[in-house]
């Protein structure tokens, strides 16, 4: 194949996506952050998906697309030689919960300047089915003056990344795959086989595939928030959630879904987006919602049980201390991203408790900007009338905690994975 790749888009999915095509082919990172830029450039990916051994190995420091390779640039004009365009941006909701596109029209606004006549425009964000052929596509061809299917073409592949995840990485998930046409199909097809070891599988069109992704997350969701409710009840009537699970996960056709907060950029956000498109077809998802409305209440939940607990052990709630093990949406990642842990942090603030966050994981700037609180990376010296586990990251698991808590203290552990007796869990 002769084709030149862009990735715009350099986070938890196009920069692993960018290096494994430029293994075969020339690609060019694109990104409009510039420091973002600056720090790939020098081999560091600060989202820890890619190694600085397996980045400097496919590093390009010049713009040379006769060659295989990686170069990152924030130049438009860098990336006007290139014939595929692959648009890997964030696809988030607002404070309503409604779909904010403004990352995809800006990325297609950015292809659209360099879209030349052959050209293959591919997908990659989470989307509500048509948001590819209605929303991005005539942004391309208002700002390149070019006709859809007969001058460029336009393609989905749904990105399937699992931040944080060394054994699942991009190369051994299969990909989903579609095009405008059926010809194009074909040729966005061929060109993930060429990477993907896991294989592929063709949609037959491009809202199949938007679909197919949509509701990958939504049933996660909907999987998650029924074990929820079931914590939430069996909670009340006295019984251990995760000895409840293990028990029933003998039976082979049980589905081995644990209770816990939804995060991130994908579980927590695309129900989202499936749920406005069915709106504006005049049809209202029940289930849906409800699952969203059960996991996105669930921080308050974890808050009210804390306190619950503080109470029956005699500690006074107003001004007692508390340090939160955790603040990313996942463990063993330093992405912050919508992370659930903040409405713990937040309920508990307004029960008058004094709440520390320790996490080694988060950025300590990102944290101050996205949410306007401050995290340690480093364990305080002080013991607490509480310790929370709200994030299983690694680096928990050893810490000795009668030296983070003082006697009669509440241990709560929101994961269900610490092997210490804990108070209470989800």
């Amino acid at each position: 194949m002769s084709q030149k790749i862009c990735v715009v888009g350099l986070g938890y999915v196009g920069l692993p996506l960018a290096r494994l095509f430029a293994t075969k082919y020339p690609v060019v990172g694109f990104d409009i952050n510039e420091k973002r830029i600056s720090e790939l450039r020098k081999g560091v990916d600060t989202t820890l998906e890619i190694s600085s051994e397996l980045l400097q190995s496919v590093l390009k420091n010049e713009l040379d697309l006769s060659q295989n390779g990686l170069f990152f640039s924030n130049k438009i004009e860098d990336i006007k030689d290139c014939t595929i365009f692959i648009v890997t941006v964030p696809t988030p909701v607002d404070k309503h919960n409604k779909p904010d596109l403004t990352p995809l029209y800006k990325a297609s606004e950015t292809v659209g300047k360099v879209l030349k006549k052959g050209d293959i425009a591919i997908y990659e964000s989470t989307v509500y089915p048509g948001v590819t052929e209605e929303e991005c596509v005539p942004v391309l061809e208002k700002i390149s003056g070019l006709k859809f299917n007969v001058d460029f073409y336009a393609g989905y592949s749904p990105e399937r990344i699992n931040p944080g995840d060394k054994n699942h990485t991009v190369d051994k998930i299969l990909k989903v795959t579609s095009g405008s046409t059926p010809e194009i199909g074909k040729i966005v097809d061929t060109l993930y086989s060429s990477i993907i070891t896991a294989g592929t599988h063709l949609a037959p069109t491009i809202k199949v595939a938007e679909a197919a992704k949509v509701i990958e997350n939504s049933q996660r969701d909907i999987n998650i928030a029924f074990v929820n409710e079931l914590s939430k009840i069996f909670n009340s009537l006295g019984i251990n959630t995760h000895d409840v699970l293990a028990a029933a996960s003998t039976k082979w056709n049980f589905l081995p879904f644990k209770p816990g907060l939804v995060g991130g950029h994908c579980i927590g956000v695309d129900p989202y987006y499936l749920a406005q498109k069915a709106q504006e077809h005049g049809y209202h998802p029940e289930i849906i919602l409800a699952g969203r409305r059960m996991n996105d209440g669930m921080g308050e939940y974890v808050a009210s049980q804390i306190v619950k607990l503080m109470i029956k052990k005699g500690i006074s709630v107003l001004n007692s201390t508390l340090l939160m093990l955790g603040f990313t949406f996942k463990e063993n990642c330093p992405d912050v991203r919508n992370t659930k842990i903040i409405d713990v942090v937040n309920a508990l603030k307004s029960y008058g408790v004094s709440v520390v966050i320790f996490d080694p994981w988060a950025d300590q700037d990102e944290v101050k900007h996205e949410y306007g609180i401050s995290t340690l990376k480093e364990l305080p010296a002080e013991k607490f009338d509480a310790v929370v586990l709200g994030v299983s990251h690694e680096d928990f698991f050893e810490l000795d905690f009668n030296l983070l808590t003082k006697d009669n203290a509440v241990i709560y552990d929101v994961k269900g994975v610490l092997k210490i007796p804990v108070d209470g869990s989800l």
